[in-house]
């Protein structure tokens, strides 16, 4: 599967990457830059509705490398078992692919896998940023990259107590994270009063303007040579030999050379279309961007026991969180948003309601161990699969975008790609 170096450039491109979300789009960027002609095909419009990031908070940096698999999260792997309020949700339903990923779940459940999990994560996340910075060094780009730092807000006193215990071997495993003394907060977010019992600080938590993002990249993308075919699905596979031959597409028929998987939330129902069923579960969030109110902190704040976050973004303010395992269904929960401003509300007593501009609901594609898939896949020789970021995926697509780029060229990968390989977990049964 090596992009050979001096080969002529074909009518059809050297690489088909079938999703324009931040994977695909940063799996384009580094094909590219190693010379190979490059097609995206995106079901909607870059940005739209569709995407995962049109709504999300956008954090990039060395913040949120752990896990959603830990001992910890034993408790809510068993459907039927969670509390519809809580955030996170498992909805009860019959579903093999959805009892197969729980039973890894569970596994991944273990000390000894978080910690490996977490050096994984952290070293794409870590390479992810060197990327990002170099890329937002532009001047058109530069103002869609913020890096102000992260407070992680605790209300109770158990959870900040457990947080601190783990500060030590955070910092250790290479996030420079603090415990915010006396003043501190007040400092960091001067207008804004908190009702916690402590908080900890991440100066490297940073976070990108989404969808302005993902526009302005596919534009920089454009201009570097990519073509990127918008509104268009795959509709199906030709193969032949153990090769994908043929593309069938809503617009038309592809030949190319090697193809790259990088749907997001649709990456499974992709892969089936190609005899290839991968582990992959939707978890649904949801946010609200409101009017910035006049004491909203300026800067990322983590509400850590509820798992929403707020996120500035010039006039307006994006809060976000939720993690549901509810199928595909997109579908906007006005539950769900009251539960983000009750959120709020307890840990920001003070913060004025203002017009919310946008009520949003996306899937993030999951692996049971946290962990995207990234390689070839199933036996087609010219096959490669880039999903399953979760919901830290605006902080991994650049580093799994130059592993993708690497694999294909046949350069050595800057990490080891064996506990990424999409086959590790086996054939579900």
């Amino acid at each position: 599967m090596t992009l050979e170096e001096g080969t002529p450039v074909r009518e059809d491109p050297d690489v088909v990457v079938i999703g324009g979300g931040v994977v695909g789009l940063f799996c384009a960027q580094q094909l590219r830059r190693r010379g190979a002609t490059v097609t995206v095909l995106e079901r909607g419009a870059l940005g739209g509705p569709q995407s995962c990031s049109a709504g999300n908070t956008g954090f990039v940096g060395t913040h949120g490398a752990a896990p959603l698999a830990e001992p910890g999260m034993l408790a809510i792997a068993v459907p039927g078992a969670t509390d519809p309020d809580a955030p996170w949700y498992i909805e009860p339903r019959l579903a093999a692919e959805l009892s197969h990923w729980l039973r890894h779940f569970r596994r991944a459940c273990s000390a000894e896998a978080a910690a490996n999990g977490f050096r994984v994560l952290i070293e794409m996340k870590r390479r992810s940023l060197a990327i990002l910075l170099e890329l937002c060094a532009s001047e058109n780009m530069a103002a869609l990259f913020e890096s102000p730092g992260i407070v992680l807000a605790f209300k109770t006193p158990a959870g900040f107590d457990e947080a601190s215990r783990t500060v030590a071997r955070t910092v250790a495993g290479g996030v420079p994270l603090r415990v915010l003394g006396s003043g501190e907060l007040d400092e960091l977010a001067p207008k804004t009063t908190f009702d916690i019992h402590g908080a900890l600080y991440n100066p490297e938590g940073a976070y990108l303007r989404v969808p302005e993002f993902l526009v302005e990249f596919g534009r920089v993308l454009r201009g570097a040579g990519v073509e990127i075919r918008e509104h268009t699905e795959v509709t199906g596979f030709g193969i032949r030999d153990r090769n994908i031959v043929r593309l069938n597409t809503t617009r038309g028929e592809l030949r190319p050379g090697n193809v790259v998987i990088a749907a997001g939330a649709w990456t499974a129902e992709c892969a089936r279309l190609a005899g290839m069923d991968l582990l992959l579960q939707p978890i649904r969030g949801h946010s609200l961007t409101v009017a910035m109110p006049p004491s909203a902190p300026g800067l990322p704040v983590l509400l850590s026991e509820a798992r929403v976050a707020m996120v500035p973004l010039g006039d307006r303010l994006r809060i976000g969180g939720q993690l549901e395992l509810t199928g595909m269904s997109c579908a906007v929960s006005d539950h769900r948003l009251r539960a983000l401003r009750c959120a709020v509300r307890d840990f920001l007593p003070d913060l004025e309601e203002t017009a919310i501009l946008q009520s949003w609901s996306g899937l993030r594609p999951c692996t049971p161990d946290s962990l995207p898939l990234i390689g070839p896949a199933g036996d087609l020789r010219n096959l490669l699969v880039a999903a399953g970021h979760g919901h830290i995926g605006m902080g991994l697509a650049p580093a799994g975008g130059e592993l993708v780029g690497q694999l294909l060229a046949g350069e050595q990968p800057f990490t080891d790609p064996i506990p990424l390989r999409p086959n590790r977990f086996g054939t579900p049964t």
